[in-house]
């Protein structure tokens, strides 16, 4: 059996690539910060389609939950095969009004969570597996809403290119997905106007599908020869 790890998998993209792994026979290990609502309406979900899962509470903001996210998954599994970088937050506020706290934090969720489970797993990586990191379009272009969300997804682009020198002896290949504005729990209260502003910047006319992102992560496990690259699921975003 091959053992997938997905940060964030209690709700939006990061629920639907767990859901899509346990479709394709992965065991998969997640975790969620606090939304008991969102755990429950997860593990009804993953128990509807396999019994191969484990959903694990765990701050990624707080290192020592961390720790234990990391010392559960290597007591579940001595070998992993596929790993989804996709736990993120947001802060929306004018740059100059962030706390250092907060701009730490975001960077602690969003950047160095997950190099450190990189590292901390890499002995256990098996040869021709798949690293993914859930960018964003917003870490290729400015922002005014968020700064530090595109800082650390432009942050995330770049481990993961970095990333790619480190492993290609075991033929371990990184990429990250860059979606563009995605319906998920993020964007359910955005105003109509602000929705219709971006509508009106994007070929597609739409916000894309949580199944869309996945369909794309689900392609780049099948594709040996994708390698390094930061794949744009933006519908056409600054098109129009």
């Amino acid at each position: 059996m091959k053992y997938a790890i997905v940060t964030g998998g209690s709700k939006g993209i990061g629920k639907q690539i767990s859901i899509d792994l346990l479709r394709k026979g992965y065991f998969v290990i997640t975790n969620f910060s606090s939304d008991k609502e969102s755990e429950k309406i997860a593990e009804k979900d993953f128990s509807e389609i396999s019994e191969n899962y484990r959903l694990i509470k765990s701050d990624q903001s707080d290192i020592d939950q961390l720790n234990d996210f990391i010392s559960q998954i290597k007591s579940i599994t001595n070998e992993v095969h596929c790993i989804v970088c996709n736990t993120g937050i947001t802060i929306r506020k004018n740059f100059n009004q962030f706390t250092n706290n907060e701009w730490e934090k975001a960077f602690m969720v969003n950047v160095h969570s997950h190099f450190y489970i990189i590292r901390d797993l890499d002995d256990i990586i098996q040869p021709f597996s798949s690293i993914v990191f859930i960018g964003s379009v917003l870490g290729e272009l400015p922002h005014a809403t968020s700064l530090v969300y595109g800082v650390t997804k432009a942050a995330i682009h770049s481990m993961a290119k970095n990333f790619v020198k480190f492993y290609t002896g075991k033929h371990v290949t990184v990429n990250v997905i860059a979606p563009g504005f995605v319906e998920t729990d993020w964007q359910k209260d955005k105003p109509i106007e602000i929705r219709n502003n971006i509508y009106s910047k994007t070929a597609c006319n739409r916000f894309g599908t949580v199944e869309e992102v996945s369909q794309v992560c689900m392609m780049i496990l099948e594709n040996r020869f994708i390698n390094g690259e930061v794949i744009k699921v933006d519908g056409g975003y600054n098109f129009r």
